[in-house]
């Protein structure tokens, strides 16, 4: 898979490996005093800016490859405003991919020679090395991550690179080299998933039997398995893949040849240049083609649902850290300390992952507002697409590693979990259940528990606690087999449906994700 640039001018995302076994390494503001800014900041500030604005002027600026019938040059201002190079060249090994099949096409076609093809190739190719070897000029003058390629490869190869631009407008360029970027980006995303899954399905093999209190509204509700909740959060990250899978399905198909917005005259093969870049199909509407965002609203939906997702496991073990509840406890290794309070060991971790879900929402709303009421085809407007993609995707990767981190790090502590549990009559629902199977009607049922966890409260103890004559008093159908109903072990072991929180049902679902993810019990 290729390596995916971060959404900076100055660095790149580390190489994502595809191996679960190689997973990717990790990752009070007090005024000392009130005095007013210095307005000589802003002077200097002013300053600065007229002496780099004279050195720009001083140095002369290079034709734009479209300034054909312009008779003069931009200014600095729109200049600086316009560039988008200081971020998109995050794409530039699509863009020379794209760039490579879009040649090899061109000459098969006879719009170029053999020999201009393989000049081009390996002009590109030196191109990519300068790249990744720092030694590559990036310039503002050339606006963009095509037009440095593009300008450079001129540079390198002469009058050859000039054939390459034909049949090809930058609105399909830069969708092409896109839609390749969020492939390779959903895929490093994928990878990320696998690794938090595998990661708590681990945590559940470790805690086989734990029994928790299971919560809605915030308040006790009924025992569950604390393997039972792991995997309702490996449940969520699969729906969660599934949507990116989705996503790239329905975004690989092929932009390049659309040109500006109507297509060519020239007797191209959308169809090579397709299957090269390894897209399903070439799309099939050249004004669709170069108009079209779907792929990218899509794209941060999915990530927007994950980053929900990684939010809420972040709330739960928040929570579970506190001294309130003490579930579990951090190691030292994924905690963080107060520079106050010397006693104070915060899950920090989590708490980021619950903050920056709110960042990928963003990303998202900027997108659609972006996108919102643009006529088509393309509109300049579109050009501030990829910097909050960038963002969603670095983002998301950071959240789903830390969260995998945090599961390896975490230790549950049974007797803490095992002294809450009596509290919340955790068992009333499994005694209701009790007296439908006795043929009574479960509303009735309802009522009838509801005054025995009455006559509890009263006397401050749990359901188990009241004896055989306390419990006819309030119905006579209850008899002595009531016990075996009652009490959070007891209960957890009555559940049976498909699904449940019952032993064998929640064996079962273990043994599905351990085959799944390839895992092997007890490893």
């Amino acid at each position: 898979m290729e390596s995916l640039s971060v959404f900076n001018a100055t660095a790149s995302f580390p190489h994502f490996s595809s191996s679960l076994d190689h997973p990717r390494p990790h990752l009070s503001l007090t005024p000392s005093s009130y005095r007013p800014m210095p307005k000589l900041d802003v002077v200097h500030c002013a300053a600065a800016q007229a002496q780099s604005s004279a050195v720009a002027a001083a140095k002369p600026k290079e034709a734009k490859l479209w300034g054909g019938r312009f008779e003069e040059g931009v200014t600095d201002a729109v200049e600086r405003f316009t560039e988008s190079i200081s971020f998109d060249k995050a794409l530039y090994k699509h863009d020379i991919l794209g760039s490579k099949a879009h040649a090899s096409m061109l000459a098969k076609q006879g719009l170029m020679t053999a020999e201009d093809r393989d000049s081009i190739h390996e002009g590109l190719t030196e191109i990519q090395r300068r790249i990744e070897s720092g030694e590559f000029e990036w310039r503002t003058d050339r606006e963009d991550v095509h037009m440095n390629i593009e300008a450079a490869l001129t540079d390198l190869i002469g009058e050859a690179a000039k054939k390459l631009h034909t049949a090809r407008s930058r609105n399909d360029q830069v969708l092409t080299d896109f839609r390749l970027w969020c492939r390779d980006a959903i895929e490093a995303i994928l990878v990320q998933i696998k690794h938090l899954q595998v990661s708590l399905v681990r945590l559940a093999l470790k805690n086989e039997g734990l029994i928790v209190p299971g919560y809605t509204h915030l308040q006790r509700a009924q025992p569950v398995l604390l393997q039972h909740l792991l995997l309702a959060f490996v449940e969520q990250l699969e729906r969660d893949a599934g949507r990116l899978l989705d996503c790239k399905e329905r975004l690989n198909f092929c932009p390049l040849g659309a040109c500006a917005l109507a297509g060519t005259g020239l007797p191209i093969d959308r169809f090579m240049t397709s299957d090269a870049l390894g897209f399903t199909a070439p799309m099939r509407n050249s004004i669709d083609a170069v108009s079209d965002r779907d792929f990218v609203l899509e794209f941060l939906s999915a990530n927007s649902i994950t980053a929900i997702h990684l939010s809420r496991l972040g709330e739960e073990w928040v929570l579970w850290a506190s001294e309130e509840f003490g579930f579990i406890t951090p190691s030292d290794a994924v905690s963080t300390g107060s520079s106050i309070m010397p006693q104070k060991k915060n899950p920090d971790p989590m708490e980021l992952v619950r903050g920056k879900s709110a960042r990928v929402v963003g990303d998202l709303v900027t997108l659609l507002m972006l996108c919102k009421g643009l006529p088509l085809a393309y509109n300049r407007d579109l050009q501030e697409d990829k910097e909050p993609v960038f963002d969603s995707v670095k983002t998301i990767l950071g959240m789903l590693e830390v969260s995998a981190e945090f599961a390896r790090n975490i230790t549950f502590n049974k007797e803490r979990i095992q002294k809450a549990l009596p509290a919340g009559h955790l068992d009333a629902t499994t005694l209701a259940d009790y007296l439908v199977k006795k043929g009574i009607p479960f509303r009735t049922s309802h009522d009838i528990v509801g005054r025995a966890v009455a006559v509890c409260v009263s006397k401050r103890c749990q359901l188990q606690e009241l004896n055989l004559d306390e419990l006819k008093s309030i119905n006579p159908v209850f008899d002595k087999d009531v016990y075996e109903f009652l009490g959070v072990e007891n209960a957890v072991k009555k559940f049976s449906s498909y699904g449940s929180t019952g032993s064998e049902c929640v064996a079962s679902q273990l043994d599905h994700w351990v085959t799944k993810l390839g895992l092997t019990k007890g490893a």
